[in-house]
């Protein structure tokens, strides 16, 4: 079947761009996007699309092809927002204290909304099923396991995500064979000392010591530890500990991330951790409790699904760059241990009045809405062409 996508996203682009704007306005946190759910669903009730309500939160619509039967691609896009104030002076700006769409998944939303719009006027030109799922808490890790428990996926041979970027310039879409983004684990670390008065130290056992050495030691679980060739990243970003100036306390916590592309490292990492902290800890007279959360596996590109997505990009008009490894998380990785799948990187830069491009997760950061054009035709281009297999 030919398409000419490009010129179905401009007849959706003015309610893609409204539709995100009420989007943007309303940001919702992790599994708590129940606002956002009521409107997808408006929305594809005033469509007339067939849909499902997801537990707690997100939606799983799907359109059959007036042709008949045939393959099933699934569409997804995230709907969660950040705990971050929004500080960008857009006119449709954030009305929640500390909540904000810093990382765009108000735009996934939208540009899969008009995507589902484009595909259902045309839905008896093609064979087969599309499905567009609206996913919960991508930031947590959470959303996309629980639509795979709930059964987003039965039937499924191919799917495909996008994800916008606020660097990368609009036209450009980025995407590669193979290990696309890091794994990435939460860890949590508790040391218990014994609390003592900062000037008669002897009497205690300092966890804010033991904390230092353990922070230090993780390091070396990187270069002592793993095979150089193999990239991994330890960080700490959080350190608490209840003492004073002149207080000793009697436990300090720390929590952070852990990414690699390697799941042989992967399989080690929990009894790597457990072993090096209570290690150290008990080095320094205190005790620990480790644990270990998986947030997201490595996000791999399905070969064959690349190349439908990188001709897709080509059919659009869109400038193709070939993506490089990153470190950051998504857990559209849980999807592609189960079907063909690729995921793709849309350039939207936006620099604000001062010239100055932020990075998202950011309170500042912004996104140009020309680029929802190329997102959208991106989804309808890689969807027909799949299903025309």
């Amino acid at each position: 079947m030919k398409i000419d996508s490009r010129q179905l996203a401009k007849s959706v682009q003015d309610f893609v761009c409204e539709y995100r704007q009420d989007i943007h306005r309303h940001p919702e946190l992790s599994m708590k996007e129940f606002r956002t759910t009521d409107r997808i669903c408006e929305e594809l009730d005033k469509m007339g699309v067939s849909y499902r309500r997801m537990k707690p939160t997100g939606v799983l619509a799907e359109i059959k092809g007036g042709k008949g039967e045939g393959k099933c691609v699934m569409l997804r896009g995230d709907i969660d927002a950040l705990p971050v104030t929004e500080e960008t002076g857009l006119p449709f700006s954030s009305e929640y204290d500390h909540v904000m769409h810093s990382c765009g998944h108000d735009t996934h939303n939208a540009m899969l909304m008009g995507a589902i719009k484009a595909i259902n006027s045309i839905k008896d030109e093609f064979a087969g099923t599309v499905k567009f799922i609206f996913q919960p808490a991508e930031e947590t890790g959470e959303g996309a396991q629980a639509m795979i428990a709930d059964g987003c996926l039965e039937g499924v041979d191919y799917a495909y995500g996008i994800h916008i970027n606020s660097v990368n310039p609009v036209g450009t879409i980025r995407t590669c064979p193979g290990p696309m983004q890091a794994s990435a684990f939460w860890f949590k670390i508790r040391i218990k000392g014994v609390s003592s008065h900062g000037a008669d130290p002897v009497h205690g056992k300092d966890p804010i010591t033991a904390a230092a050495a353990v922070i230090s030691g993780l390091q070396d679980l990187v270069a002592r530890e793993y095979d150089p060739f193999e990239p991994v990243v330890v960080t700490v970003g959080d350190l608490h500990a209840d003492g004073r100036f002149n207080i000793i306390p009697a436990e300090a916590r720390m929590e952070g991330t852990i990414r690699t592309f390697s799941r042989e490292i992967n399989s080690h990492l929990k009894d790597d951790l457990d072993r090096i902290v209570k290690g150290i800890a008990g080095a320094y007279r205190c005790d620990a409790e480790v644990e270990l959360i998986d947030v997201c596996e490595v996000n791999e590109n399905d070969p064959e699904a690349f190349e439908i997505g990188r001709k897709a990009i080509d059919e659009i008009g869109a400038n193709f760059l070939m993506a490089t490894k990153t470190m950051g998380g998504e857990d559209f990785a849980y999807y592609t241990p189960h079907v063909k799948a690729c995921f793709f990187s849309l350039g939207a830069n936006m620099p604000d009045k001062d010239g100055k491009t932020w990075p998202m997760h950011n309170g500042h950061v912004l996104f140009d809405e020309a680029a929802f054009e190329y997102g959208v035709a991106l989804y309808i281009q890689a969807a027909m062409d799949t299903l025309a297999l």
